[in-house]
This record gives structure tokens, sequence and C-alpha cells, in this order.
């Protein structure tokens, strides 16, 4: 190497150095950006000559190393909407173009984003601080079932009323039932109860204890679940039930233990002064309490009318071990489950996102659905991504195709992931940068001096 090249090899070090403090200043710049992913700085060395013995250090060549794998830290938000993922993975989200007759109009390519401070716009479509609209699918808060792919739109969801059609149900009856009967007479309910209100099979409908045999019924029979169920027009209606063992088990002759299940008709009158319609399923157990008929589920209820409302072909749930009767010193049936289908109508009050990126939204009526899910890629090389403005990443082939959803991540919602930039590591990084640009600056003085005196040589 000869002074002239040493000179260029400085001004080399001198271009590669201010190239590591612009990365540098954009770094601490951007500290308190949501989502940013800091630039650091990776130096090439470039031989001037390859002979084995004549190697020689050449100039260098300073290239960006990208971040975009590295998460930052994760904080709270008072704003629910607002996310961060937890591990690798990009939001999914499109940019506005422009207005056309009063609507927004977008961007048909995607871009990618970790940028999570969502919130809703005027029009109830999700977009982040830096203008991206965020994408997913839409789903149906009734059926939640997917309505379409694209912009995720909240805006104000209102909840239609949905009539009871099932409930899903179960407990635990007593081996030994404890009633008022019970303690005075010295036995179970079956021995109480007229023979013509009782089933040990299946009849729907089932036979109705008439309001004035009300108050036998309700002193040889023990409370069962009540639950309020909806109308067609989301009226609430309070379904009372009770249930009777109507058959104990016993091994000569041999049978099973039976109980029956009714329900209140007037749902403003008290206990002992209502009719009591039985559901028309004997449900039988065997000498383990296992539940043997019915074997199949859900249990058909037939129509069930409580004051003035039917409630058309109503079914319960029991599953395959939903029912058990097993010993309990109480007496007394233990729900474990006891859930309808049904809604009055309601609007939407509040959100929040799930962690595996649904977002769910909780009703004036009490109900907590699923409104859309996130849309959400991962790439198998995401340092390949092309940078853009507004903290947006672009598909490259060195990144690689996007692999939608999350893959293993997850989603905290109400929150926001800072900068990944760590101003001290920053600023140790400028002092070791500052000295290396002194450095190469006193190497072209040193080689200057040079030849200032070789030509002094000369002369």
């Amino acid at each position: 190497m000869d002074l002239f090249t040493a000179l260029q090899t400085s001004v080399s070090g001198l271009q590669a150095q201010s190239y590591a403090i612009s990365n540098i200043s954009g770094n601490i710049a951007n500290s308190q950006t949501t989502g940013f992913k800091r630039i650091d700085t990776s130096f090439v060395d470039m031989m001037s000559e390859t002979t084995p013995k004549r190697e020689v250090s050449g100039s260098v060549l300073a290239q960006s190393q990208l971040t975009n794998t590295i998460g930052g830290n994760v904080v709270a938000s008072s704003v629910p909407t607002n996310m961060a993922i937890n591990g690798n993975g990009f939001f999914t989200v499109v940019r506005k173009t422009g207005d056309s007759n009063g609507a927004a109009t977008f961007s048909g390519t995607n871009v990618y984003t970790r940028r999570g401070d969502f919130s809703q716009d005027k029009d109830g479509y999700l977009v982040n601080g830096a203008g991206g609209y965020l994408t997913g699918t839409n789903l149906d808060p009734v059926t939640g079932q997917a309505t379409s792919t694209g912009l995720l739109k909240i805006g104000n969801t209102s909840l239609p009323a949905q009539p009871t059609t099932s409930l899903t149900y179960a407990a635990n009856l007593p081996a030994t039932p404890a009633t008022t009967a019970s303690a005075t007479s010295g036995s179970d309910v079956y021995n109480q109860l007229p023979s013509a209100v009782v089933l040990t099979g299946a009849t729907v409908p089932g036979p109705t204890v008439p309001s004035a045999s009300a108050g036998t019924f309700v002193n040889n029979s023990i409370a069962g679940p009540s639950i309020t169920a909806y109308t067609q027009t989301g009226a609430p209606v309070t379904l009372s039930t009770r249930w009777a063992k109507v058959q104990d088990a016993s091994t000569t002759p041999s049978q099973p233990s039976v109980w029956n299940l009714y329900y209140a008709s007037n749902p403003s009158a008290s206990a002992n002064s209502t009719a009591w319609q039985n559901v028309g399923t004997a449900f039988t157990f065997d000498s383990t309490g296992k539940l043997t008929a019915p074997t199949t589920s859900p249990v058909s209820l037939g129509n069930v009318t409580v004051g003035d409302y039917t409630f058309a072909n109503m079914t319960m749930n029991v599953g395959t071990a939903g029912l058990t009767q097993y010993a309990d010193t109480s007496g007394a049936v233990t729900t474990n489950t006891l859930s309808q289908n049904g809604n009055s109508a309601g609007t939407l009050t509040s959100v929040a996102i799930g962690e595996d990126g649904k977002i769910n939204g909780t009703f004036s009526n009490g109900s907590v659905l699923g409104l859309a899910t996130v849309g959400i890629a991962q790439f198998a090389n995401a340092d390949g991504l092309k940078a853009d403005s507004n903290g947006n990443y672009l598909q490259t082939a060195e990144s690689g195709p996007a692999l939608v959803g999350l893959n293993g991540s997850t989603i905290t919602g109400a929150s926001n992931e800072q900068s990944n930039t760590d101003i001290a590591t920053e600023f140790s990084k400028m002092i070791v940068t500052q000295q290396a640009y002194s450095a190469n600056t006193r190497v072209m003085s040193t080689a200057q001096t040079m030849m200032s005196d070789l030509l002094n040589v000369i002369r």
C-alpha cells in the first residue's frame, strides 16, 4: 500500500464511520417511536491485494444491520385497541391513498408493521398512529363465522335478540336426596308422587303435576337449576326446575335409579301454587352413578311453555358425563355447568384483544362475542424486509413470502411495543464511532506529512 492508497483508505474509514454515526443518530431520534426497530452498522473489510504474501488491509464498507426480530419493551396503554406482538410477526396493514366520492380508498398492497397503537377512526376502522389501517377477518358476532377479509371495522356493532333454543347443563344428583317429606316419612321422593306424573321411560310431552298438587310435589323433590331464558323479542323469562327421584336402584328386581326433571309453568307464581311440567325424559343411572339413559345428547325437551311463551323444540346438552349420581351429604343438586344460547338485544360497550389475536366485544346485555381476528404475518427472514416510512416494511425476495398467523406468538391487548433502541448502548457506540472517526483523520494528516517529507527530499 502506498501513501495515496493510505489516504483513500482513511477516506473510506471516514465515510464508514459517518454512516455509522448516521444510524446512531436515527436510532436515538426514534427512541420513543412506537414499534421502531433500531438499525445497527456492520463493517466489511476490502483487501487491497490478494496475494498471500502481500495481503494489506484496504478500504472498509459500512452496511446496515437490521434488528426486525428483536422486540422492544411492552408497556400498558389506556386504549383497549392498542396491541403488541409477543414474539415474531408483524401486523398486516394497508395505506390510505385518498377519498373518492366521500369514501376512503386504500392501497391494494399489504405492508407490515410492529406499530400497534391502533384506534378507531370516524368510520370505525382501526388505524395506527402512522396511518396504517389494520386488516384481518371480520366475524359475525352471532354465529362466530367469518363475514369478510380486509379492513377491520368495529364501529357501533349491535347484537340482535336471540331466542333460547338450547341449555347446557352439568350436575351431580345426590344418591339420597334430602326433601321435606323424606325427613318425616322415612322415604325418598319416589314413594310420595302420584304415579301419573312420573316417567320411567320417555314421553314428550311429559305428564304435568297440577297446581293443586304442587305443594306435595315440592315437598318430595329437590331444587334444580334456575336460569333466565329469552324469547324471540329478547324478553327475559325465568325457567325454574326441580328434580324428583322416581325410582330407586334395586338388585331384586334389577332396576336402575331413575330421575325426572320438571319445570314451573308459571314463572310469576310460587313453587307451591304453579303447575310443574315433566320434560318427558327419564334419566337413569347405574349402580356406579353413571348416566345410562338417555344415551344421546342433546336431550329433547320438546316445546317448553312458561307463562305465555313457548320455547319451540328446546334441547338440553348434558354431554357424555354431564349428569352423575354420586353420594352427597347435603342431599342437594350440585350444579357444575349451566348456560343457555339466547340473549336480549344489546349494543357494543367495550372491546378487548385476546392473546390469540381475536377482538372480543362486550355488549350491554352481558354477552362477550368475537368481532374480528387481527391479521398477522411472519417471514422466514424478517431482516430481509425493506423498511419504509411510517414504521412499515415491504416484502422482498430476501424476506420470503408472508406466512399468515401467529405461529406461536401472542398478542397483548391495551399495550404498545416501545422502540428497541437502548439510549445507553447508542451513546457507547457514539463514543467508539467518534474515536474511530478521529483516528481516521489522524491517518490522513500523518499520510499528508509523509508526502510532504517525501517532496522535501526531492527538493
